[in-house]
């Protein structure tokens, strides 16, 4: 499914009215219908029921007005509160306001001193309210009505089902102001938008329904170049492994990770690779620290580095014992609990500039570029890079604050001009790819916020490498899976182990096989 930007789903109405002659109240018709159903399955039952409308001067208003009259016709007591210009009212907002004048329905506008009371009378015994104040039009900050509308509904505690977006929320990044609504559904009509996934918008989306209203399906597709990465799509990622499958050609991943202190995350990476498939991974790693990983890693090749200090890797027969290892690799994955003394450091530069292999770098192995990312150019394959949102910003030289809601433009634009694929990782994974080409993953949840856990989508990434041309891909969507079954055993006490323990699982739900939590 794509993810549009507001200005692309406007395009995309735009069109269906003035190309394919599909008229704009037709739309709203299927609008307002999709939003009584998704109230009506919230409340259970709508007849008798109290319900607040609240309409702006859009079609957004429209398609509330809309909603309005379905519910009115199976049961339901509605009060409509208006709100915004009258002058900019839509002309298929004044038809909706046309019809349900003639069906003898109030319609009040908050204009006064005694409508506003009149609402607030009217949320304390509502039992749910539909927000079909602003939609995907607003950006920037809230004219007062809207704010004291929005305020007001918030802090009245009902159930709300948002029209297209919680009002406050900007569609293209997710940004709020002042407030926005707090939604429990949001049905997004045509598309989901941007930010519908990014926080702090994500927060106030609630359950998100997605309804194409209508639109002719040609005009949903290859000019958006933002894809959800949802299990239609992951469908088609992973190909069936062969009968004649070993270990030699389902992946040789060698991984350069580890410093004193840190071997949980190398040992994590390494074990992760395996777990979605890959047929052999050697652990490149500080010789003092070798005996631990011998002990603790049965199924992973070890192979002891030099050391310029203890547990500390760099210098020239480091770097040319990674070379000799990198000649039967398939794919070299450095970072993970790598550290950051100078010369490694300058290890990691060598590794990227001069193997010609397919590179992920994470973690240690991003920082040696921060605020010279225009040397990843360098690289003799396209790499794949895994960084969180700080490790971003430090890579980018932007602002944490600055970077979130402009997370996918900048990731965008870093994979065009890096040439690399970025994978950042937030409460939702934006995929960008040197072509343009961005992918959005809702999944995993806030228990994942846990250390180790980005060691485990680095790990799943590399042992895919050899499986499918959509590693990074595959990646993301193995461990959000994994995520969300640990959750439902642990909760927020999951731990980095407890995802990577459940990848099998993922990769047999990927595989159509099923999934039997034990």
């Amino acid at each position: 499914m794509k993810v549009a930007l507001a200005k692309q789903m406007h395009d995309i109405d735009k069109s269906a009215v003035e190309e394919y002659g599909l008229p704009e109240l037709s739309l709203m018709e299927s609008a307002g219908h999709r939003v009584f159903l998704a109230m009506k399955n919230l409340l259970g039952n709508v007849a008798r029921k109290s319900i607040c409308i609240l309409a702006g001067s859009g079609n957004n208003g429209g398609d509330a007005l809309a909603a309005a009259r379905y519910l009115a016709n199976d049961g339901a007591r509605v009060k409509i509160f208006l709100t915004g210009n009258r002058d900019h009212r839509t002309a298929s907002l004044n038809v909706q306001m046309r019809i349900l004048r003639g069906m003898g329905i109030e319609l009040q506008q908050l204009d006064s001193d005694r409508a506003w009371e009149r609402l607030q009378v009217m949320l304390r015994f509502s039992d749910a309210v539909i927000d079909g104040i602003l939609g995907t039009g607003f950006s920037g900050q809230l004219r007062p009505a809207a704010l004291r509308l929005i305020r007001l509904v918030n802090a009245a505690k009902k159930l709300t089902v948002a029209i297209d977006i919680p009002s406050g929320v900007e569609a293209d990044t997710g940004a709020v102001g002042e407030a926005a609504m707090n939604a429990d559904v949001t049905v997004a009509l045509g598309l989901p938008k941007v930010g519908h996934y990014i926080c702090p918008g994500a927060s106030h989306v609630g359950k998100l329904i997605v309804d194409n209203i209508g639109l002719p399906a040609d005009l949903l597709g290859d000019e958006i170049h933002q894809t959800l990465v949802d299990d239609e799509l992951a469908l088609t990622f992973l190909p069936a492994r062969p009968r004649d499958a070993h270990k030699g050609t389902c992946g040789k991943i060698l991984i350069v990770a580890g410093s004193r202190g840190m071997t949980g995350a190398a040992s994590l990476a390494a074990m992760s690779a395996l777990k979605v498939g890959a047929g052999l991974v050697t652990l490149a790693t500080p010789e003092s620290l070798n005996a631990i990983y011998e002990a603790k890693l049965t199924e992973v090749i070890t192979a002891p580095l030099d050391e310029v200090k203890s547990g500390i890797i760099g210098g020239d027969k480091a770097a040319e014992k990674i070379f000799d290892l990198a000649q039967s690799a398939d794919a070299i994955l450095i970072g993970p609990g790598l550290g950051r003394a100078r010369e490694t450091q300058s290890l990691v530069k060598r590794i990227v500039t001069e193997i010609d292999k397919p590179l992920i770098l994470d973690a240690d192995a991003i920082y040696p570029f921060n605020g010279a990312a225009d040397e990843l150019k360098a690289c003799k394959q396209i790499p794949i890079l895994t960084p969180h949102l700080g490790e971003l910003s430090a890579l980018l030289n932007i602002p944490v604050e600055k970077l979130r809601p402009a997370i996918v433009p900048e990731v965008r634009r870093a994979a065009q001009e890096f040439r690399a694929v970025i994978v950042a990782k937030c409460e939702t994974t934006v995929i960008g790819y040197p072509n343009g080409e961005i992918f959005i993953s809702p999944l995993g949840n806030s228990a994942m916020a846990s250390a180790g856990v980005g060691d485990v989508l680095a790990g799943a990434i590399a042992g895919l490498m050899k499986q499918t041309p959509f590693a990074p891909l595959t990646g993301v969507w193995l461990h959000g899976t994994a995520g969300n079954f640990a959750a439902e055993d642990f909760a927020e006490g999951l731990t980095a182990n407890d995802v990577m323990n459940r990848l099998p699982a993922a990769m047999k739900k990927l595989r159509g096989i099923g999934y039997k939590n034990s």
